[in-house]
């Protein structure tokens, strides 16, 4: 298939495009380079020593021999995506080009407003493009389990059956998301949905739970092919905090009581469930949704088993409870279905198979490389305006020239 890879220098964009182009697939990225400017902006760095995507490409084609083409541009610019579909006429876009965390969204009123104009406008721009120049494509959008929010009922797949008054109908889950980021998801499939019963596209929602792991198959092949490790309170997942932490030899910082509930599946399921949306398409019209996440655990839960593996690895680790400067329950009812991936023949990755060799053992590698002033919390949610980057000046999204010179592409 030819495949579009929107957001493909990202964190599940860059094993996803490797792994679709090992398949045998003609894999193209797009990608503005946006995610390294935040860093930047931020202060923080990757754990992990990721190369320029340029010499990421170049190494990928020597070791596969195997090429994946590039244009670089932006999905908010309409010229650009519509010249992109024009040339490259996909059979499938994976849409991962967008501003992807939480905490970013709620730093202030600037990055509360950002986030929703660069996401809902991508996804937009998108749908027109595959509208006017490729309405066969299939779409195949990396959602979050977060739209659903931690409702006190088990939550479907995308859909709920509804008995009210004596009538029976099928509707879209509620949504309860928790962030300005999470309202610009719901605000995405609301959009993909309305254009799939109007126009008659096809198209996926993965709602996907938190990602975890560095390495899959192609990665390994070379170390300048190396995906990103995110560890600072705006990136970073809880479980890569709490992988530093230990390699530090620092308390794991549990938000509150800890009993907040996710989905977490590995990275190397996350590229799968990305090939299996794209070898099984939505039909001509159909917006479907599948939970893409294969464990639930607790925030708790997964100090005791980051502190169970430091105990292997000779390593004393101590938990620590801190106020949680999210607004979530802290403890609650959560239980997601997740079928229709593993019906359709995913066979996962547990956590307790590679939480050493996928986090632990990065994180003791590159532990030279920890900055522990971005870990903890800074941002509060319940009061998100004039807050600071670790430099001490304001934060701001837009990069100035010497930014976009710094960050190597």
């Amino acid at each position: 298939m030819k495949i579009g890879v929107l957001g493909g220098d990202g964190y599940c964009g860059w094993p996803t495009a490797l792994y679709l182009s090992a398949k045998g697939h003609s894999v193209s990225i797009v990608d503005n380079f946006m995610r390294r400017q935040w860093d930047h902006e931020l202060g923080v760095q990757t754990l992990t020593p990721i190369r320029t995507l340029s010499e990421r490409l170049a190494v990928w084609n020597e070791v596969s021999g195997k090429k994946i083409e590039l244009s670089v541009g932006d999905v908010t610019d309409y010229e650009f995506i519509s010249d992109y579909f024009q040339a490259f006429e996909p059979d499938a876009v994976i849409h991962f080009a967008e501003q992807r965390a939480a905490p970013y969204s709620m730093i202030d009123r600037k990055h509360a407003v950002f986030t929703q104009i660069n996401n809902i406008t991508g996804t937009l721009n998108l749908l027109f493009a595959m509208r006017e120049f490729n309405p066969q494509c299939h779409l195949v959008k990396l959602g979050t389990m977060g739209e659903y929010g931690t409702p006190n009922i088990d939550i479907e797949e995308g859909y709920i059956t509804i008995e009210h008054n004596g009538r029976r109908d099928v509707l879209p889950y509620p949504k309860q998301p928790g962030s300005f980021y999470h309202l610009s998801k719901v605000h995405d499939s609301h959009n993909i949905m309305f254009t799939c019963r109007a126009w008659g596209l096809r198209a996926t929602d993965l709602n996907q739970g938190v990602v975890y792991g560095t390495m899959t198959d192609e990665v390994a092949l070379d170390e300048m092919l190396i995906n990103r490790f995110d560890y600072d309170e705006v990136f970073g997942t809880v479980l890569n905090r709490f992988c530093v932490q230990a390699a530090m030899g620092r308390p794991l910082t549990v938000y509150g009581k800890g009993g907040q509930t996710r989905g977490f599946l590995d990275i190397r399921d996350t590229v799968r469930c990305i090939e299996i949306a794209c070898l099984n398409p939505a039909m001509e019209g159909e917006f479907r949704v599948f939970n893409q996440f294969t464990e639930q655990f607790s925030v708790l839960d997964l100090a005791q088993l980051v502190k169970a593996a430091g105990r292997k690895l000779g390593i004393k680790v101590e938990v620590a409870h801190v106020a949680d400067p999210r607004v979530e329950a802290e403890q609650h009812y959560y239980n997601a279905k997740h079928s229709k991936l593993i019906e359709l023949g995913l066979e996962p990755h547990l956590l307790s198979d590679s939480l050493l060799d996928s986090l632990m053992n990065i994180a003791m590698k590159y532990r030279d490389r920890i900055d522990a002033s971005t870990i903890d919390p800074q941002i509060n949610w319940r009061n998100p305006r004039n807050q600071r980057s670790r430099s001490g000046k304001a934060l701001s999204f837009a990069p100035t020239e010497s930014d976009l010179l710094a960050t190597g592409d």
